[in-house]
């Protein structure tokens, strides 16, 4: 299936989709939260950004671990 993009909001309890979509069991999701009083650009831009996103990783992509690495950087700080 490809990527799509599907405005939601969080009630208090639950997040709630506010449009209609046909959603499989298991499948992957990706939530992205907008910060409260989004403007509009900013919205459309988390949107495109989000799209492009998964469309740069196809289903059967592996999963790589730190024990995948050849060197280390020793400058990056992992939290």
């Amino acid at each position: 299936m490809e990527s799509l993009t599907i405005k939601a909001h969080f009630n208090g309890t639950e997040v709630v989709l506010d449009e209609p979509a046909v959603l499989e069991k298991d499948m992957k999701l990706l939530v992205v939260v907008l910060p409260n009083g989004t403007d509009t650009e900013s919205e459309e831009w988390f949107i495109f950004s989000a799209e492009h996103f998964n469309s740069a990783f196809g289903d059967d992509e592996p999963e790589y671990g730190f024990e995948n690495l050849i060197e280390v950087n020793p400058l990056y700080e992992r939290r």
